[in-house]
């Protein structure tokens, strides 16, 4: 299994170097300049869509789809090799993809599970107890921070930003803390291991260090999902949300516990599948939605009186959530193509690598931790293991200090509409900053002072 990973993410490394030399000669040229101007016009109409009451969708399709085709006619004027714009083009269709029918599986459960009352019942069941929003962040944060292993940080963010907004709707001060804490707790799990994310994976298969040496960065990430919590905890009210007034106990609908296996075996199933067998994880969602389906089919030509209609489920799916998320996704990938990261790489001739390396957070909080880390490989530059592991720790904590840095930030956006929104997430920047510099601490006293890491 190793073996097959290592061959998987080697050959991604080689490819992001291969592309980057293929594309540092548009550095500086007038589509460059033209694009990066068009980058930071709509980034900030996406950050200030509060302010001007659009959809973060729009300016996203616009970015992404404009920034490609400018690419595409300089290309054409200069007479340029098409090949590498193909193949770049390609390997982001192919990553969409993959991307699209994972969530469309998985928000086509989720609106199923709303169907069939699971998650009325589950409100329920934790506001009746009385907790107050505190203690009910809390076992949201645990949750987040247990299930990112099993799942991964994406389908926690989908499945618990659901659970958050089936508690509350309307509390900002209760629903941001909670929007925050779900992806901090998700990706705290991930900077520790390369088994999580295609980013440690990079950095393992680049033979930088060994998969045992992960384990040094453990208690930086337990800090870190402490601190956070201890933090956000200081803003959330002190009351408890307010007991509808239900005529009688909600009860789950028919079928819905077999809907809830199945949900979970998908989940389980396509983990393992990508581990085990490098398919993707969208193949075994889904095949998993086709069982769903055939049990719908099953209980109707039983002539159950009571069934669900799967279809209805997937017209319930927020598109526009979806096109933001692409949307963001291919502006950085053209961003990349066009060799805005190589000057990441150049840095490392002129600043001191402890200084960059901890400064990375900015640049992974704005353009996502793949591409920068791909950037640094290609570099290559001479750092001692101490030094990998602060890149890795920072880049990706760096991913979620701005909400546009985490794929799983830009969907949880997505899903709170108007209220998790850039805006509000920057009102707790300087708390995420504090225990941002807590973790990089407690790197630097394990490291320098106690010598605590694996060798």
């Amino acid at each position: 299994m190793n073996e097959m990973v290592g061959s998987l993410t080697g050959s991604l490394v080689e490819t992001a170097t291969t592309m980057g030399h293929m594309t540092e000669s548009l550095t500086w040229t007038w589509v460059w300049i033209v694009s990066v101007i068009i980058f930071i016009v709509w980034y900030y109409f996406i950050a200030m869509e509060e302010k001007y009451n659009i959809n973060k969708a729009k300016p996203a399709m616009f970015m992404w789809t404009f920034l490609f085709m400018l690419i595409g006619v300089y290309y054409a004027i200069n007479g340029m090799d098409k090949t590498p714009l193909e193949h770049w083009l390609s390997e982001l269709i192919l990553e969409i993809s993959e991307i699209y029918f994972f969530l469309f599986v998985a928000m086509t459960f989720i609106e199923t599970l709303i169907d069939r009352r699971v998650f009325e019942v589950l409100k329920y069941n934790l506001i009746s107890k009385w907790w107050s929003y505190k203690k009910l962040f809390w076992v949201v944060w645990s949750i987040a921070f247990f299930l990112s292993p099993i799942a991964d940080n994406l389908t926690t963010a989908l499945i618990l930003s659901t659970v958050v907004l089936t508690i509350d709707k309307d509390n900002k001060n209760f629903l941001i803390p909670c929007a925050i804490s779900i992806v901090v707790a998700a990706n705290a799990w991930w900077a520790w291991s390369p088994f999580w994310d295609i980013t440690t994976l990079m950095v393992w298969a680049a033979k930088k260090w060994e998969f045992i040496q992960f384990v040094s960065l453990f208690p930086a990430s337990i800090v870190w999902w402490l601190i956070t919590w201890f933090l956000l905890s200081k803003f959330l009210p002190e009351w408890k949300p307010k007991l509808e007034e239900w005529a009688e106990k909600p009860k789950l609908k028919d079928w819905a516990k077999v809907i809830i296996g199945i949900g979970i075996g998908t989940i389980i199933m396509a983990v393992l599948s990508h581990q085990l067998f490098d398919f993707p994880a969208m193949w075994w969602m889904l095949f998993w939605l086709s069982v769903l389906k055939l049990y719908a089919y099953f209980l109707k030509r039983r002539r159950y009186r009571i069934t669900f209609d799967i279809f209805a489920s997937i017209k319930l799916i927020e598109n526009d959530t979806l096109l933001f998320f692409f949307g963001i996704l291919s502006a950085v990938w053209a961003l990349h193509h066009l060799g805005f990261l190589h000057y990441i790489a150049v840095l490392y001739e002129y600043i001191w690598q402890t200084s960059w390396n901890i400064w990375v957070w900015f640049i992974s909080a704005v353009v996502d931790n793949v591409p920068v880390m791909s950037a640094v490989i290609k570099a290559d530059p001479s750092m001692w293991l101490d030094q990998w592991l602060l890149i890795t720790l920072t880049a990706w904590i760096g991913w979620s200090l701005i909400s546009f840095g985490s794929a799983a930030w830009v969907w949880v956006m997505g899903k709170m509409k108007w209220i998790y929104t850039f805006q509000s997430h920057m009102k707790y920047f300087r708390t995420v900053l504090v225990w941002y510099l807590f973790s990089i601490l407690v790197r630097y006293v394990q490291f320098e002072f106690l010598w605590l890491y694996i060798h």
